[in-house]
């Protein structure tokens, strides 16, 4: 398969660092001219599901502007400019809820929107956890920090309590990859770091 080709960008709305919109005019591969694709570009992010030192999942409890209601959600934040993701990973944790992890597993990388862009997601689950500062984060949303059971997890999974594509995306790529883990199989999509 034929990838599309850009043949020129140009912005047309310059937000804050938190948003570009450019307008691109792109080549298919059987020759047709799109004039007028557009494209968006915000920070990537991550995501961390943590697990504590007696298997205890982190979460919040938290309120989103676009979300209605409270949701849950795991642990994330934007990269700073030309941050690796595992290290923007083990920032977010820290300064979110004051623990550290001692073992790290990408579980993947994954564009926001596959037509538009609008900025990757990096995936992590940190095992291990234990608190070793008071948080300091400076995150505008009031949230709470939740301590629940693998079980007490799965459930609000199931009752859509994480409102989030991308915390739902993360929390099931995570309780996957401890399903394999403990059944001994391979997992080719993460890696331990």
């Amino acid at each position: 398969m034929v990838q599309w080709k850009t043949l020129s960008k140009k912005i047309i709305l310059q937000g804050n660092r938190f948003l570009t919109v450019e307008n691109h005019t792109v080549e298919l591969p059987d020759g047709r001219i799109i004039p007028d694709w557009q494209w968006i570009i915000t920070p990537d992010f991550v995501n961390v599901v943590a697990v504590t030192e007696d298997e205890q999942f982190l979460c919040f409890r938290q309120t989103k502007y676009a979300v209605q209601g409270t949701s849950l959600a795991p642990m994330g934040g934007y990269m700073e400019t030309g941050e690796d993701p595992l290290n923007a990973a083990k920032r977010e944790l820290l300064e979110e809820t004051g623990y550290e992890a001692a073992a790290w597993t990408a579980l993947g990388s994954f564009p926001v929107d596959a037509n538009r862009g609008a900025g990757e997601g990096h995936f992590f689950l940190a095992r291990g956890a234990r608190r070793v500062a008071d948080p300091k984060s400076d995150d505008l949303e009031e949230q709470k920090l939740l301590l629940l059971s693998r079980q007490e997890l799965e459930n609000a999974v199931a009752k859509s309590d994480f409102k989030v594509l991308p915390w739902v995306a993360a929390i099931l790529l995570a309780l996957q990859y401890l399903s394999m883990t403990n059944d001994r199989s391979v997992d080719n999509r993460s890696k331990e770091l």
